[in-house]
């Protein structure tokens, strides 16, 4: 049977890609193939309807056991194998699942401060076109309407921060020696610290790779007359594209993002005025981050 040895479980936007990849060059590891199979997310096929663009990421879950084995079959013999799905930190049936097939599997969970992941997770749907609300305060007040609709995880900017409750019910299933909790910034500040740190939790070598990729940022599209009928014209084409095949809608999305991306620039800081007015969505829940893992994370109720 091949399954996983240990997840990177989250959270969205916080680095995992980066960490993925880093920890696919350690040659005692086995990474999947594929990044982000989000086969625990479901216990069969995933949904085929959402907010934009929902329905074709959908139909890229892997959830299927047979084919989630897959991933892992080349790996060698006695070689920890891993995965990274960002969602399965705040999915708590995810989490229920995993406990349920590999109980004994290693969980890592990578956070960062909840606004500025809140915006980053924000400014990829924006600048993807998908987003159509053109202020990240303004997007989180409609995220109890999205969830009622039922759009996917990755639009709940606010919930995917909510990291206190989220390893609250994590912890209520897994012991906490099979828990490595790490701040993103990190990942930036120590990236061969950090690494070393993660290859002893998974007891490989420490000392192999030292370097962790740069991550791909995510620059911010303008918004003006021309770029919003873009963003319009790419929101109805995922609705009506939603059942072709996926070369097929990347080739008819390319020049639309293409020309979209034309108008972009430099991602800009949220200002301290927007950041006071999204930290409260979080202060209760960063209190009780602080009372289940023993940490300070006071520094996230500060200006940036």
């Amino acid at each position: 049977m091949a399954l996983p040895d240990f997840l990177l479980i989250g959270a969205p936007k916080s680095g995992t890609t980066a960490l993925h990849a880093a920890l696919a060059r350690h040659p005692d590891l086995f990474m999947s193939p594929v990044k982000e199979p989000k086969f625990f997310l479901t216990d069969g096929p995933p949904p085929t309807r959402g907010g934009p663009g929902d329905a074709q990421t959908y139909r890229e879950h892997i959830w299927r056991r047979a084919d989630y084995e897959a991933l892992f079959a080349a790996a060698p013999e006695g070689t920890p194998r891993g995965e990274s799905t960002p969602f399965y930190l705040h999915d708590r049936d995810a989490q229920l699942r995993i406990r349920a097939l590999i109980p004994d599997v290693k969980l890592i969970a990578v956070l960062r401060d909840p606004v500025e992941r809140a915006h980053s997770n924000w400014t990829h749907l924006w600048s993807a076109g998908l987003e159509p609300i053109g202020n990240v305060v303004d997007a989180c007040a409609a995220e109890p309407e999205r969830i009622a609709a039922g759009w996917a995880a990755f639009w709940r900017y606010v919930d995917l921060s909510r990291y206190g409750e989220q390893l609250q019910h994590l912890y209520k299933l897994f012991p906490r020696d099979q828990v490595l909790v790490l701040r993103y910034r990190r990942i930036h500040e120590e990236p061969a610290a950090t690494l070393d740190r993660i290859c002893a939790f998974l007891g490989v070598r420490t000392g192999v790779i030292d370097s962790i990729p740069r991550e791909n940022v995510t620059n911010h599209v303008t918004d003006s007359r021309v770029t919003r009928a873009l963003r319009q014209a790419l929101r109805a084409g995922s609705r009506i594209g939603r059942d072709l095949p996926l070369p097929v809608r990347r080739l008819a999305r390319g020049p639309l993002l293409a020309a979209l991306h034309r108008e972009r620039r430099p991602r800009q800081p949220l200002t301290w005025e927007d950041r006071q007015r999204l930290i409260p969505y979080f202060t209760e829940d960063i209190r009780l981050l602080e009372e289940i893992t023993g940490e300070d994370y006071g520094d996230w109720l500060k200006p940036r």
